[in-house]
C-alpha cells in the first residue's frame, strides 16, 4: 500500500513540474505575440526557475530514498543539466537577451515538457501497476 502512496506522490510532484514548465511557456508564447513586454515576461520565468529545480532535486532524491533505482535513473539527465545551468549561471532569463534567445528558451521548455510528459506516462503506469499488484494480494 506504501508503494502507491509512493507513487502517487510522485505524480503530484511530476504534475507541478508541469505546471511551472507550461507557465514557462506561456510567458515566452506572449513575449513572442507581443501580450507582454520583455521585463514582465523575464520577471515571471526567473521566478519559477529555482522552484522548478529544488522541486525537480527533490523527486530525484524521493525516488532514491523509495528505493525506485530506475525512476532516480530517468531523472538523473534533467537534474544534472539544471545543476550544470545553475553552477554556469545561465538558468535566468536575461531581460536585454530575451528577444535573441527567444528560440532557443522556447526549444529548451519543449524538451522539458516531452521529458516530463515521459516521466508522467512511467509515474502513471508504476501507479496502476502498484495499484493491480496491491488489489490482487
Amino acid at each position: 500500500m506504501a508503494d502507491i502512496y509512493v507513487w502517487l506522490l510522485s505524480f503530484f510532484f511530476i504534475i507541478a513540474l508541469l505546471v511551472l514548465v507550461v507557465f514557462q511557456l506561456m510567458c515566452l508564447a506572449d513575449l513572442e505575440f507581443d501580450y507582454i513586454n520583455p521585463y514582465d515576461s523575464s520577471s515571471r520565468i526567473n521566478k519559477v526557475v529555482v522552484p522548478e529545480f529544488i522541486t525537480q532535486g527533490v523527486l530525484c532524491i524521493f525516488y532514491l530514498l523509495s528505493g525506485h533505482w530506475i525512476m532516480s535513473l530517468f531523472c538523473i539527465p534533467y537534474l544534472y543539466y539544471n545543476l550544470r545551468l545553475y553552477t554556469q549561471r545561465k538558468h535566468l532569463v536575461d531581460v536585454t537577451e530575451i528577444f535573441n534567445q527567444l528560440p532557443w528558451e522556447k526549444k529548451q521548455r519543449l524538451f522539458k515538457l516531452i521529458y516530463l510528459v515521459s516521466l508522467l506516462f512511467l509515474s502513471i503506469f508504476w501507479l496502476i501497476y502498484s495499484a493491480l499488484e496491491d488489489h490482487e494480494s
